[in-house]
């Protein structure tokens, strides 16, 4: 054996025989002496254990309320979408109400047709329908909407048509105005898109005497477009030396064109 090995054997030999001999109140002197040292780092440590535990709950229950929260937001949205659309179905809903009402009060023979598509760089001028050469609809026909004259058919596909729209200057009518002998022709004056559409009625006499809000109508003139169509109504008059203009404002809401209908035919009474 090694003497360090010898030394250190014989000195845990006589630290036992030490333990062993003191008195049972000398050992529990020991015993508080050493609780009482570590005591204060015992506490401590369960505080900091507490502390954790608290901030972990903490951090639980902060991530049960993101969730919560969260859920809400998505419910939130969910019902904003659904008030929304049932805001979308009353507005086409009392659209087709208008539309219906304005259908029944005709006197001609009309196929609606939903206008599908409009582009902001021609908004004034075409728009696409869902009807065409499958419900026996050709280029030329007339097109009215609630309010009155809206355009005319421009070229038909199988399930489709082109629309030129009264706003456009390629759309001209013959037209009167209501109460005065005066007649000409009325085309659209291009706009851009955000603008009031704008109509022109031109080859009116040089000083006649047309007022603001007199009604606009249509001859018949033509064979194209059935007499009697309101067009809109007179906005300002502007005499000239060799004519006189007049600015006329649509009937037809050109902003909100949603159901349209294409005439057919003419009436049997008026085709006799």
């Amino acid at each position: 054996m090694k003497p360090i090995n010898f030394f250190a054997l014989v000195f845990f030999l006589w630290g036992v025989i030490w333990v062993l001999t003191l008195s049972e109140g000398t050992v529990r002197g020991i015993q508080q002496t050493y609780y009482g040292t570590i005591s204060p780092f015992l506490k401590a440590g369960s505080a900091m254990d507490m502390k954790v535990r608290n901030f972990l709950e903490e951090i639980e229950n902060s991530k049960d309320l993101g969730n919560q929260l969260r859920a809400v937001e998505e419910e939130y949205v969910k019902l904003r979408s659904i008030e929304g659309r049932l805001r979308e179905l009353e507005s086409e809903n009392n659209e087709l109400r208008r539309a219906l009402q304005f259908k029944e009060k005709q006197r001609l023979n009309v196929i609606a047709a939903r206008v599908i598509k409009r582009q902001p760089s021609t908004w004034w001028e075409t728009a696409i329908i869902d009807r065409g050469q499958s419900s026996d609809i050709g280029a030329g026909v007339p097109i009215i909407a609630p309010g009155g004259l809206a355009g005319k058919v421009d070229i038909a596909s199988e399930d489709t048509c082109s629309i030129i729209l009264l706003t456009d200057e390629r759309c001209q009518v013959s037209v009167q105005i209501v109460g005065t002998p005066e007649a000409g022709i009325l085309h659209g004056g291009r706009g851009r898109y955000g603008e009031e559409p704008r109509l022109i009625l031109r080859h009116l006499s040089r000083e006649a005497a047309i007022l603001p809000g007199m009604k606009v109508i249509t001859t018949g003139k033509g064979g194209l477009f059935p007499s009697n169509l309101l067009v809109g109504t007179v906005k300002e008059y502007t005499p000239g030396p060799v004519e006189g203009v007049a600015l006329v404002q649509p009937s037809v809401n050109f902003n909100e064109l949603g159901v349209v209908f294409v005439i057919a035919h003419r009436p049997e009474e008026e085709e006799g």
